[in-house]
């Protein structure tokens, strides 16, 4: 991974603006530019195929159209001096067969998730997913590969695997999810195998030095649970250790997880079991960030919401200026309101 010029990360975020065709555009060209000043950018997630989407209007990454959407934003951020990785996603049960063609969604095992889902037919309950065969497994795989390299074709410096917030690969880690007794389910080794294989393919398609991964030990979001994380995400860390990636990002315990009972897993205990670069994000204010770097828990911060309405996030933090509230009315609508009209100093 290239040098950072600060320790401050743009967190990937889904803002819904792809409007057409699921592409890339101006709109987002001009957003992720005037954030370009981020030590790095993490896109919102991008789905890797027409059967990893789960929302309205969010970007993908695996067709001749999106990857020159893309190139757009490349560009913009690169003449601006910024790095920028694209986040590689597939969310598994997390859709609806409104968005797939009639198709139910897909995921390790035929889990249900409690509530409803936002489709183009409204709010819906959730269906339950059809669990996915080895074959389709393996395919997925390669659907991941191929991502990777539309992306680099796209003028990213990098991807982030997207392992985290209860979308395809995380519901194969977690035990609440993955009910197979085959190479895929049982031990956390292999409900394990599917993330090692896709980080594998990923690295083979474009190098180790440009693939990132985050995941989410504590999370509960999609009504993810786990019987045993803290043992189950270091077994994970510490075999990433051997893959030198870009960078692993954890999300660390929410306080919407604490509330839902998650099992938290310590940042402490997975940097231990990590020996790379480490990226934390998590209601993270300034002052928190500084001493997650100073007491080594991690090499740099992501900021989420506080990029939205503060484009000039590195600025505001060194000279101690104000911080813009965002307004989240705004954060999955189609126009420039409450995305690129937010003011720098």
């Amino acid at each position: 991974m290239a040098r950072l010029k600060n320790r401050i990360i743009m967190a990937p975020m889904t803002r819904c603006r792809a409007v057409e065709n699921n592409c890339a555009n101006e709109l987002m060209a001009t957003y992720y530019a005037q954030r370009a000043s981020a030590g790095l950018i993490i896109t919102e997630a991008s789905q890797i195929s027409h059967l990893g989407v789960g929302y309205h209007y969010t970007p993908g990454i695996y067709s001749d159209a999106q990857i020159e959407g893309w190139k757009k934003v490349t560009t913009a951020v690169h003449q601006k001096g910024g790095l920028i990785y694209l986040q590689l996603w597939h969310v598994g049960r997390v859709s609806h067969s409104s968005f797939l063609e009639g198709k139910l969604p897909v995921a390790p095992s035929a889990v249900r998730i409690d509530g409803k889902h936002y489709t183009p037919e409204g709010m819906q309950p959730f269906e339950t997913p059809r669990a996915l065969e080895v074959d389709e497994i393996k395919e997925i795989v390669k659907e991941y590969a191929q991502a990777a390299t539309n992306a680099i074709e796209a003028g990213f410096d990098g991807v982030e695997i997207h392992g985290a917030n209860g979308y395809l690969i995380d519901q194969f880690i977690k035990d609440g999810t993955n009910k197979r007794t085959d190479e895929y389910g049982g031990s956390i080794e292999k409900r394990s195998k599917f993330l090692f294989e896709v980080v594998s393919a990923v690295i083979d398609a474009i190098g180790y030095e440009k693939t990132a991964l985050r995941l989410s030990p504590s999370g509960t979001f999609n009504s993810m649970t786990d019987t045993n994380p803290h043992e189950d995400f270091k077994y994970i860390c510490k075999k990433l250790s051997d893959y030198d990636l870009a960078y692993l990002h954890i999300i660390d315990a929410l306080e919407e997880d604490i509330e839902h009972g998650a099992n938290v897993v310590e940042l402490q205990v997975l940097r231990n079991a990590y020996k790379g670069v480490l990226i934390t994000n998590g209601e993270y204010d300034k002052v928190r960030g500084n001493e997650a770097i100073e007491n080594n828990l991690a090499d740099a911060i992501a900021y989420g919401t506080l990029y939205i309405a503060n484009p000039d996030l590195p600025k505001r933090f060194e000279t101690d200026a104000p911080l813009a509230t965002a307004d989240p009315h705004t954060f999955y609508t189609q126009d420039e309101k409450g995305y690129t009209d937010y003011e720098t100093i």
